[in-house]
């Protein structure tokens, strides 16, 4: 019995003495993992922003290496950026005309709805080229900006005298020398502005003939605005009296014909002034009516009015003998 209980208790401690060992043997593996650990982190570590940096470099965008722009063109985009061309031309002319139809309706505000015309057609179309190059074509902005510079530099040498028309147009209707409407005068050409566009400016003369003037041009002289944006202005209407005409009767008779005249603006001062000027048969007297219309457009009426009525009251009194 005793010999059984001693090989009994020799067996337990060989199991007790197996079971330590086998669980001293996961720690001292773990041990060595755990020592193994850091070298294998700073591995992945590396790998993982080699990696990152393979995809960056692969993404980065490159500005000076834009995509070519033949794969931004489509028969479907082109066909829609003329859809957009065609809308945005009538809708301006629609516009444009709808002005139009008002400012001839409109007398006391003709002007400045006129004024309204050029800067609706520049911003219409500004809005149409930017649908279509952000909105259909959406080009990248490395594309963007070579082909903007390269267009730059082509239009630049190609075509000055037209680039400096068009930033004349600018500088008009930012600094407002005048305006659709007004009555201006440059150089020897005079007459009402119908149009201010981009590159050059329309005027109708009082022979009804439509003068271009390239804005470049009118900028680099000098302008004269009869009107300032008003409807109303001044109108000088001249007549030649013999130097020993009573210049006091004349005045009264001239001032008197003004003031009944239909297109006068009795608003403002009417004045009359002579001036000596020598002829080939003498001195004569110049007498100056100046008066201010209630409407530009009847300037050249309200000057002849003025000469029919003053040279029939001065022949019917006597003070000018006919020839």
């Amino acid at each position: 019995m005793k010999k059984l209980l001693l090989i009994g208790f020799v067996l337990l401690l060989s199991s007790f003495a197996i079971a330590q060992q086998q669980q001293a043997q996961p720690k001292a593996d773990s041990t060595k993992t755990s020592k193994a650990n850091p070298s294998q982190v700073l591995d992945s570590t590396i790998v993982a922003m080699d990696k990152a940096d393979a995809a960056n470099k692969k993404d980065k965008v490159d500005l000076t290496k834009p995509p070519p722009v033949a794969k931004l063109i489509s028969m479907s985009k082109l066909f829609w950026s003329l859809i957009f061309i065609l809308v945005g031309y009538f809708a301006i002319r629609f516009i444009s005309h709808i002005l139009e139809i008002f400012a001839e309706q409109s007398i006391k505000h003709r002007i400045t709805i006129k004024s309204l015309t050029p800067v609706v057609k520049i911003m219409g179309w500004v809005i149409v080229i930017f649908l279509i190059v952000a909105g259909i074509y959406q080009p990248p902005t490395a594309t963007v900006l070579a082909f903007s510079a390269s267009i730059g530099v082509a239009v630049g040498f190609a075509s000055q005298d037209i680039l400096k028309n068009i930033f004349g147009g600018i500088m008009i209707l930012f600094d407002r020398p005048f305006n659709s409407g007004d009555k201006i005068q440059v150089g020897d050409t005079y007459g009402e502005v119908v149009e201010i566009g981009l590159r050059s400016t329309r005027i109708v003369t009082p022979d009804d003939n439509l003068v271009t003037i390239p804005n470049g041009e009118i900028m680099n002289r000098s302008v004269a605005n009869a009107n300032a944006g008003e409807a109303n202005c001044q109108v000088v209407s001249e007549i030649y009296l013999p130097i020993d005409v009573d210049t006091t009767r004349a005045r009264a008779i001239a001032t008197q014909a003004a003031q009944v005249s239909k297109y006068v603006f009795l608003n403002k001062p009417i004045v009359v002034v002579f001036s000596n000027e020598l002829h080939p048969k003498g001195p004569l007297f110049k007498m100056k009516i100046k008066a201010y219309v209630l409407e530009i457009r009847d300037e050249f009426k309200f000057k002849s009015e003025m000469t029919e009525i003053v040279i029939k009251e001065l022949l019917e009194e006597g003070l000018i003998k006919p020839n």
